[in-house]
């Protein structure tokens, strides 16, 4: 069998690469073809192993891909891939869960941030301001809605738990082997937006979820709520959510993944002045990024390329009609 690795790699992942899976697939290398040579690799790829899709293959690229039996994303979210335009053969693989650790830190870190106003107390200090009326807001003792329990979710509950609070949990199934006060799936959103203090998406964008969160969802949520999201921007409506932040003063949002960023779009955009409230954190979407985890992420994804080629069971199948 042939694997197509059409995501850029430097030399130390390619030979990863190599090591891991040269024994079961002859292996290509995207980047580096020629325009007609791309043609042939994509044409006689059985396995191809992408990134961020969009970039890695051409749109006009996309119609050659017919042998191919499986897609492997290392990204943990698959939500670019075109779908519509591949075979319904082709079974799709997402990478959930490679990222978890890291990016389960960083809600955490979040979190803690908004919750103790850390930011607008540091800008005051810095004005000469030395604010010791502030009301801090507490982990312990709260309620964590996690809409997404996967992967991050699940990381997140663990450490969540160590601090004393409650887990609400939403997933597909409405079920986790997982200790958890609550679970439900997207059925339940409205009492688990009710009931959290702290509200944290990690779920997977698709049709079912875009705008999951607009001005209705916000303002079920108490008025002292905090919401971080390190999943995708278009979960969250982008001008209710400013809105919500301006008219209520003591919610509290922290985004990680915006709605226009380099990642899916050519260069990062808001439209609406959040850097103006002091009840607003963000971050470049780079909640992920420590050393070593690209290498590992990579490892996870090449491993479940190795599950195909054994006859064994995929991890992370991405189901085509969540997306169509």
């Amino acid at each position: 069998m042939r694997l197509l690795v059409a995501q850029r790699v430097d030399e130390d992942a390619s030979d990863l690469i190599m090591r891991k899976a040269g024994a079961a697939f002859d292996i290509d290398f995207l980047a580096s073809a020629d325009k007609e040579s791309r043609k042939h690799l994509l044409e006689n790829a059985d396995v191809i192993l992408a990134m961020n899709f969009r970039r890695d293959i051409f749109e006009e690229e996309v119609p050659l891909i017919k042998k191919a039996k499986l897609i492997q994303i290392t990204l943990a979210g698959a939500d670019m891939v075109p779908y519509a335009k591949l075979s319904p053969g082709i079974v799709i693989c997402s990478n959930g869960g490679a990222y978890s650790e890291p990016i389960a830190e960083h809600a955490i870190g979040m979190m803690l941030a908004l919750a103790r106003s850390f930011l607008p107390l540091h800008d005051g200090l810095s004005r000469g301001e030395f604010d010791q009326s502030t009301k801090h807001k507490m982990l312990n003792g709260s309620t964590l809605g996690i809409i997404g329990f996967g992967g991050i979710g699940r990381r997140v509950a663990g450490i969540a738990r160590a601090f004393g609070m409650t887990i609400l949990a939403i997933n597909s199934t409405g079920r986790t082997e997982r200790e958890v006060d609550f679970s439900g799936t997207l059925k339940d959103l409205d009492h688990v937006l009710q009931e959290s203090d702290f509200v944290l998406l990690t779920i997977a964008l698709n049709k079912y979820t875009r705008d999951l969160i607009g001005a209705k969802e916000l303002n079920l949520m108490k008025e002292d709520a905090v919401l971080v999201n390190v999943a995708r921007g278009d979960l969250i409506d982008e001008k209710d959510l400013y809105e919500h932040l301006k008219s209520h003063p003591h919610f509290r949002a922290g985004i990680d993944a915006w709605w226009v960023e380099p990642f899916n779009q050519p260069k990062f955009e808001i439209h609406s002045p959040f850097f103006e409230l002091d009840n607003f954190l963000g971050s470049p979407h780079n909640s992920y990024l420590i050393k070593g985890i690209r290498r590992k992420a990579l490892e996870a994804a090449v491993d479940n390329i190795l599950r195909f080629a054994d006859g064994r069971e995929l991890k992370n199948v991405q189901k085509r009609e969540n997306y169509l």
